[in-house]
C-alpha cells in the first residue's frame, strides 16, 4: 500500500466522522495520538501501534483540509529541497 491508498482508505473509513468532528478536534485527537507515541516511545512499548494511529490521524487532518500527502511530500523534499 503507498501513501494515496492509505489515506484514501482513511477517507473511505473515517472521512464522514472527520469533516463532522472538524479540523480543530481531528487536530486534537492527533496531538493526543502524538503524546501517546511520546509515551511509547520512553517507555519501549507498542511503538509501531503508536507510530500508526499518528500517521492515521495525519492523513485524516490531510483529507479534511484537501491536502494530498504524497503530493506534498514531494513537493517538499523530492525537489532538490535542502536536508533538515
Amino acid at each position: 500500500m503507498d501513501i494515496k491508498e492509505a489515506q484514501r482508505f482513511i477517507d473511505e473509513v473515517y472521512g464522514k466522522m472527520d469533516r463532522e468532528r472538524g479540523i480543530n478536534a481531528d487536530l486534537v485527537w492527533l496531538g493526543e495520538e502524538l503524546g501517546e507515541l511520546f509515551k511509547a516511545v520512553r517507555e519501549d512499548s507498542n511503538i509501531e501501534e503508536e507510530i500508526a494511529d499518528v500517521f492515521a490521524w495525519l492523513l485524516s487532518v490531510a483529507n479534511v483540509l484537501g491536502i494530498d500527502v504524497e503530493e506534498a511530500f514531494r513537493k517538499k523534499y523530492l525537489t532538490g529541497a535542502p536536508p533538515m
